[in-house]
């Protein structure tokens, strides 16, 4: 032994229970060591930090005040669980967050039974928490079910659905709001501003108990009187009562970073016989206790590796820009020339490259808040007037807004153009954040052009194509992470609608790309011909409308026909079956061998390894043209 650990208290925690055990005057130490260790930890993975710093002793408050996991602790988005994993039995995996085969950066039902709802999008925890409080009181249960929501999160419908209902069934649940006054962007909309009339009136639950002990003093007709004057002077000082009225008991709000103040509170929370919901609005800090992340505009959200003396992060240098960069870039030099041309991001200005744009174009940017559904149909009501709407939302998160896309955009034949971030798999993320479905659910609705860039150059013709696209709705897709390294112009040039390309010329095998794997298909092309195999790659551009043209060139001049997409079944290979069999092109021996996404869920991981686990690399289009061709011998020596 070389001298004491730094983290002596810590190191007598491995679950919850520990905590429990702890003296109540010993949790300032223990939140310090927890700190510390979470920022070592995230230094060397990379990840979440901001997030986590800032909810240290709220982390300690509430294992040392609830039963966990009898007691169901849900943590909203799963960013700030840092800390939580760490005292959840976690700790000696902490460094492999993140990795392949390591803990997940989000929380994961699979992962331990301290997580009880898996989260990595927003805005879920009072919706779940709300149906496990409901399954406790229909089975007869006791325990608490609490959910820490942040203030960002409170900008989706979705947590004032869950609250609106919760208000109604009167259930006992705790909803903890984590008010750090900045998700990962400046919060936008109303409730921000609410939030902060309540920090900046005096603490009204103060007020609201010498009011209501006042009230019940007195005769019947002057409590109601008195109970409107309360009402109005709440109202009046505290700029609000819109957690009351939802039918909420308020209380706060309460230093975050304070164990003498929050341990009493929740304590009280978890004590309370109310027969209604209790929200306990927490005031933190993002990025509490590191310099380096208080001082950072977005304190520190994401970061890679990172030095944990100087903050300073080691950021590879990039051999391309980023498909997110050039986007930025190619709708800016379409602005540039289209008065009529708007942006919306839902709460990730920076992560959809929208930031940019809204520095050269403050008035025609927008952000919605954490609100697909309201975001997609603010852009049909901009489409309907005359202008030209970009929505840049990943994916994933436009799955939230499905039905407006269908209804408010699709049947209109509004011409909102969709630009899609985090098209495939996207590595340390997961399975939550990546792009799978989207060309499935977008390519089977009527009327919708639909495209995906083979790189960065490809990505900004299509941003021009869109531009241009004026009679219906658009799409393209493009991945998360660098380009290919291509030169770029000034301004993309609008290709045709509907049309692809061929790269290479053969004659044996066609490998028909649509997206980023192009790349692959090129490398499996040359693997074919020292094989003796002549293959021809083609990029589709377009998986709705279909070059219709070109498939069949393919079909009719190859022996085998392989597709090649970033997305699941149903996306770009349906597309192309269903025009080869309903066109006769399968009548005559044609071998079809569409390559997709498995139907499982990809973990974490580095996106080559995920590529692999998932055959869509250039050995596994190899194979697959081998084993097609019935050269299994070779297929299994390659």
């Amino acid at each position: 032994m070389t001298g004491q650990s730094p983290t002596p208290l810590l190191d007598s925690v491995d679950i919850p229970a520990d905590i429990r055990r702890l003296r109540a005057d010993q949790l300032r130490q223990l939140a310090d060591e927890l700190r510390q260790e979470t920022i070592s930890a995230v230094s060397v993975t990379g990840g979440h930090l901001g997030a986590g710093l800032g909810v240290v002793e709220l982390t300690v408050a509430l294992h040392y005040v609830f039963d966990t996991p009898r007691d169901r602790l849900i943590w909203d988005v799963g960013h700030q669980a840092y800390p939580h994993k760490i005292v959840t039995g976690r700790r000696a995996r902490i460094r492999t967050l993140r990795q392949e085969g390591g803990l997940s950066g989000f929380t994961r039902r699979a992962e331990s039974e301290y997580d009880p709802f898996g989260a990595a999008h927003s805005s879920t925890s009072i919706s779940a928490g709300l149906g496990m409080a409901v399954a406790r009181d229909l089975a007869g249960g006791d325990n608490n079910v609490i959910a820490v929501i942040g203030d960002g999160a409170l900008s989706a419908g979705m947590a004032y659905e869950a609250m609106n209902n919760a208000g109604a069934l009167r259930s006992r649940l705790i909803v903890v709001l984590n008010d750090n006054d900045m998700s990962i962007a400046p919060p936008v909309g109303a409730i921000s501003g609410h939030l902060s009339r309540l920090l900046s009136g005096r603490p009204y639950v103060t007020l609201r108990n010498i009011g209501r002990t006042f009230a019940e003093s007195l005769p019947k007709p002057l409590e109601m009187a008195a109970r409107r004057a309360e009402e109005f002077a709440r109202g009046f000082v505290a700029g609000g009562t819109l957690f009351d009225e939802m039918g909420f008991y308020y209380v706060g709000p309460v230093d975050g970073h304070n164990l003498d103040h929050l341990l009493p509170v929740l304590k009280n929370a978890r004590d309370s016989k109310l027969d209604k919901p209790i929200l306990v609005h927490v005031v933190t800090k993002k990025g509490k206790g590191y310099p380096p992340a208080e001082a950072s505009d977005d304190k520190y959200h994401g970061v890679v590796k990172f030095d944990v003396v100087t903050g300073k992060q080691s950021k590879p240098v990039a051999n391309a820009p980023q498909y997110t960069a050039v986007f930025a870039k190619a709708l800016i030099a379409e602005a540039e020339a289209d008065k009529k041309i708007v942006a919306i991001t839902a709460a990730m200005p920076s992560g959809t490259g929208l930031d940019k744009f809204a520095e050269r174009f403050p008035d025609r940017s927008f952000d919605v808040g954490i609100a697909e559904q309201h975001g997609v149909t603010f852009a049909a009501g901009l489409a309907c007037e005359g202008f030209k709407p970009f929505a840049a939302i990943y994916s994933t998160f436009l799955q939230r807004g499905y039905d407006q896309v269908v209804h408010d955009v699709a049947i209109q034949k509004l011409p909102v153009r969709f630009a899609i971030d985090r098209a495939g798999l996207v590595g340390a993320d997961g399975a939550t954040h990546a792009g799978s479905f989207d060309v499935a659910y977008l390519g089977c609705l009527p009327g919708f052009v639909v495209m995906a860039a083979a790189d960065e150059l490809e990505l900004m013709h299509m941003v021009a194509t869109a531009a241009q696209i004026d009679d219906r709705p658009s799409a393209f897709r493009y991945p998360r992470g660098e380009g290919v390294g291509v030169e770029l112009p000034a301004r993309g040039t609008p290709l045709e609608i509907g049309k692809g390309r061929i790269l290479r010329e053969g004659t044996k095998i066609a490998i028909l790309s649509f997206g980023t794997r192009l790349g692959e298909c090129l490398v499996a092309a040359e693997d074919l011909a020292a094989k003796g195999l002549s293959a021809t790659v083609a990029d589709a551009r377009f998986a709705k409308p279909l070059d219709t043209d070109l498939i069949g060139r393919l079909a009719r001049e190859h022996e085998v026909l392989i597709t090649v997409e970033e997305g699941s079944v149903g996306g770009f290979a349906s597309q192309v079956l269903q025009h080869l069999a309903s066109t006769g092109l399968l009548d005559h021996g044609l071998k079809v061998r569409p390559m997709i996404l498995p139907d499982r869920f990809i973990d974490h991981a580095a996106p080559a390894k995920q590529y692999e686990q998932a055959g869509l690399n250039a050995p596994a289009i190899v194979a697959t043209a081998l084993a097609a061709l019935g050269h299994q011998a070779e297929r299994a020596r390659g």
